[in-house]
C-alpha cells in the first residue's frame, strides 16, 4: 500500500506522465500531469479571489485592478491596444475607462499623431492607488509564501517563469512547443 503523504508531496511527481510508443500515449497511473493542470489552476483562481479580498477596502473591482496594475507597467497605451492586451472589448474597456475616469484614477488623453484615438494614462490618485495596490498585494504575497525560504521561493518562481515560457511557445506555435 502506498504512502498517501509520499503521493502529496512536491517531491511525489515523477518525470513526464504520458510518453510516446508509436500512436499510443501511456500514463502515468499517478495522472499527476492532469491534477498539475487542476492544482494550476485552483492556485490561480483562489490567487485572484483573496487579491480581489484585500483590494476590496481600497474600493476597486478586479477588472478595474487589472486596468490599472496594467496601465501601471505600460502607461499611456492607446485604448483600442489596451482593450486587446487585456483581452476584452473596446466597449467593454470602454466602460471600465469610464468609470476609471470619473473616479479620478486614470485620465485619458488624444495621441499625438493620431487625434482618433486615445491614450490613458495613470492620474496623480491612481499612482497612489497602484502604490496602496502594491503594498496590499505584497502582505498577500507574503501571506501565500508562508512557510517557503528564500531559496524554495526563488526555485518556485523560475520554474513556473519556465512553464509560462513553455505556454507563451505553445500559443505562439499553434499548441507545440519546441524544444531548446
Amino acid at each position: 500500500m502506498r504512502d498517501k503523504s509520499a503521493a502529496a508531496s512536491p517531491a511525489a511527481p515523477q518525470p513526464t506522465a504520458a510518453r510516446k510508443s508509436g500512436s499510443r500515449r501511456h500514463v502515468d497511473p499517478e495522472n499527476w500531469d492532469h491534477r498539475l493542470g487542476f492544482l494550476m489552476h485552483d492556485v490561480s483562481r483562489l490567487r485572484r479571489t483573496v487579491f480581489d479580498d484585500f483590494m476590496k477596502p481600497l474600493g476597486v473591482t478586479r477588472s478595474q485592478w487589472w486596468v490599472l496594475a496594467h496601465l501601471s507597467r505600460h502607461d499611456g497605451m492607446i485604448q483600442s491596444d489596451l482593450a486587446n492586451v487585456l483581452d476584452l472589448g473596446k466597449a467593454a474597456l470602454g466602460g471600465l475607462v469610464d468609470r476609471l475616469e470619473a473616479a479620478g484614477l486614470i485620465e485619458r488623453r488624444p495621441d499625438d499623431i493620431d487625434r482618433r484615438a486615445k491614450r490613458v494614462y495613470l492620474s496623480p490618485k491612481g499612482i497612489q492607488l497602484i502604490a496602496d495596490m502594491r503594498g496590499k498585494s505584497y502582505e498577500m504575497s507574503e501571506q501565500i509564501l508562508a512557510g517557503l525560504d528564500l531559496e524554495a521561493r526563488r526555485a518556485l518562481t523560475d520554474m513556473l517563469l519556465q512553464v509560462k515560457t513553455n505556454l507563451t511557445r505553445m500559443r505562439e506555435g499553434g499548441g507545440r512547443a519546441d524544444p531548446d
